[in-house]
């Protein structure tokens, strides 16, 4: 891969904190980058959630399947993390899905991975709770979100946030990601274009 996507990362971090030269580089070698191909499934229901993800290119959608209908609970997109509180402790299997939307290029953490650097760099400890921090506040803000705003102002906190989604995947999946049918959302389109 070329350098281009490992800088990715590194500028993630760079944003958090200065970083040396020797660290910049450190996480460059540990880096393990791989390719996806869209409709790849990232995790399954029923698998333990061993990595995270740092997602360089491409867009990947989580979902659980709720009396047979896919429920999407998340789109993870460029500089998002995907990181699961199943990789924190023995827990039970997910039950979330993860599948690549599109073509992704990934950066897969594990435990062992962190370890080496850790031990080689101990700050980077603080960091990466500092990173899961972050990741885990924003899933929570997310799921608050569910309960206490409508379908419409989801719809409108989405297209506010993060408008490229709307270009990237189907309307069903947007539907669903708001807690409606897709014939509630055409509603909510209509509504909002003529306010």
């Amino acid at each position: 891969m070329g350098k281009t996507m490992q800088n990715k990362l590194v500028q993630y971090f760079s944003e958090l904190t200065a970083l040396s030269s020797e660290e910049r580089q450190d996480i460059e070698n540990s880096m393990m980058i791989n390719k996806f191909p869209k409709g790849t499934y990232l995790l399954k229901e029923g698998q333990i959630a061993r990595d995270s993800y740092f997602v360089i290119k491409g867009l990947v959608r989580e979902f659980i399947l709720w009396d047979g209908d896919e429920k999407t609970t998340n789109f993870f997109s460029e500089n998002q993390w995907i990181i699961s509180l199943d990789t924190l402790a023995s827990t039970p299997p997910s039950i979330l899905n993860r599948v690549c939307v599109e073509d992704c290029v990934l950066v897969i953490g594990n435990e062992k991975m962190s370890k080496e650097l850790f031990k080689k760099h101990p700050r980077f400890e603080a960091i990466s709770r500092m990173v899961m921090e972050k990741t885990f506040a924003g899933q929570q803000q997310q799921m608050t979100s569910f309960f206490t705003e409508s379908p419409e102002q989801r719809y409108l906190k989405l297209l506010k946030l993060r408008p490229d989604i709307f270009q990237r995947v189907p309307q069903y999946q947007i539907a669903s990601y708001i807690g409606v049918k897709p014939e509630s959302l055409s509603r909510i389109r209509k509504r909002i274009a003529k306010q």
